[in-house]
């Protein structure tokens, strides 16, 4: 548990000798400690596609700390030299044998901007705050409950208390917490988590229980429960359409689709299986086409496959040309009546239908190799690089906005919600601290 920290008002903190312990983030300055740790603010507020720099001013009478580096360079995204793919976007559907579409690896240069302008209000001006707790092995997945913050490690689930005074409690311990989603409608805490791999339901009045210790009666129940027997999780995907809510769990060899069925059962129940399919499942997700079609899309190595679910026939959906790939992302765009997907993958990404179709002459474009990507409720894609954060637009690509870290470091994203993107740091031993960026008034990099 955390020690209580006793808080300081900014008047009275010497800020020039405040300093970025971590030393991550070029474009962010210490402005002064807030409850849970320190406060840090972009030092130059930009519009990508403006011509000079005019860094934010330090409020009268306070000292501000700065490095030599003045600014970090922003890429207009108009000037993007990116090659689109030179298949044609098909009409009509493709026969079941159809080959998937492969598009050959092919990358151009971008145009660098060094002198944006600031032009929005310092009120707009998006924030990082980084939390004092640094957990002594690696985060691996968090969700919100609430306001305040559970967060699971190699060994461990935590609480982080953002209500308060920033504490943490333990709340379960030599358990490893692979994935994670809080469901408080229904008063579960869904994971993926122990040495198998199993899928588990933590009943979230059990583990409310666990630190307040109010409630005896519910302290005698069992605070969780199993879905089915399913061992081996690699992922997993909760995808509510009207008011149904679906489980679709990628497996070694298999997808299973499970959906909630509510009291007296109050569980998630067995409704699909798909067995001995051709490649391992590495990340999953589900569609509903037109309000009627069920498919099932999940990565592997190889690329990019689907499953009708009423048939139970599974094909290919997009086969890169690299080799073996990393799956990152795969998002079902909005207003696209689900079917419409941009598929994340190695550093770039792809449109396509849920016919294998190209869709648009547009590939997502990475600056650098990401580690880990995400699709934002503000329909933007945030991917976490070793040099920079960089935000795009989802049905684009365009870049929006960049954050430039002042060294090498290995970023996680954990999770979202509003205006607030969660992730973490892995640092040198293994251990690992939790930042957030408030994105402002309307969303992240909207100069």
């Amino acid at each position: 548990m955390a020690r209580d920290s006793t808080t300081r008002s900014l008047d009275n903190i010497d800020l020039s000798a405040l300093r970025d312990p971590s030393g991550i983030f070029e474009l962010v300055e210490v402005v002064g400690n807030g409850t849970y740790g320190q406060v840090y603010k972009v030092r130059s507020l930009c519009q990508t596609y403006s011509c000079r720099c005019t860094p934010v001013s330090s409020p009268p009478g306070k000292s501000i700390s700065s490095s030599s580096s003045s600014f970090t360079p922003f890429i207009d995204p108009r000037l993007l030299q990116i090659s689109p793919p030179q298949s044609p976007v098909a009409s009509g559907k493709p026969p079941a044998n159809q080959e998937p579409i492969r598009r050959e690896g092919h990358r151009k240069g971008s145009v660098v901007n060094v002198n944006p302008t600031n032009i929005r209000p310092q009120s707009d001006t998006p924030e990082i705050r980084k939390y004092k707790k640094k957990f002594n092995t690696e985060i691996l997945c968090a969700g919100l409950w609430g306001v305040n913050l559970l967060v699971g490690t190699e060994n461990g689930l935590w609480l982080l208390d953002r209500s308060g005074q920033g504490k943490v409690y333990s709340l379960i311990s030599r358990r490893r917490f692979q994935q994670m989603d809080v469901l408080e409608g229904l008063n579960v805490l869904i994971t993926i988590s122990g040495k198998k791999n199993k899928l588990r339901l933590y009943y979230l009045s059990w583990l409310r229980n666990k630190i307040l210790r109010n409630d005896p009666e519910v302290e005698k129940r069992q605070g969780w429960t199993s879905v089915g027997d399913l061992e081996g999780c690699v992922h997993y995907k909760v995808v509510r359409y009207d008011k149904i809510k679906f489980l679709v769990i990628g497996l070694k060899n298999a997808v299973e689709v499970y959906a909630w069925a509510p009291k007296p059962y109050h569980k998630f129940m067995a409704f699909k299986s798909f067995s001995s399919l051709p490649q391992r499942p590495l990340s999953v997700d589900l569609t509903v086409e037109d309000g009627q079609r069920l498919k099932v899309i999940y990565g592997s190595l190889s690329g990019f496959h689907a499953i009708d679910v009423d048939s139970g026939t599974p094909y290919d959906l997009y086969l890169p040309t690299h080799g073996v790939i990393r799956p990152h992302a795969i998002i079902i765009l909005p207003n696209s009546n689900g079917m419409e997907v941009l598929v994340c993958y190695e550093d770039e990404g792809v449109y396509i239908d849920t016919y294998g179709r190209i869709t648009k002459e547009t590939v997502l474009q990475w600056g650098e190799m990401p580690a880990s990507v995400a699709y934002l409720q503000s329909n933007q894609v945030m991917g976490w690089g070793d040099k920079a954060i960089e935000l795009r637009s989802a049905n684009t690509g365009n870049l929006e906005g960049v954050f430039m870290h002042k060294k090498a470091q290995k970023l996680k994203f954990l999770c979202e919600r509003n205006d607030k993107v969660f992730f973490a740091s892995v640092q040198s031993g293994g251990s690992s601290q939790i930042y957030f960026m408030t994105l402002g008034q309307n969303s992240l990099f909207n100069w």
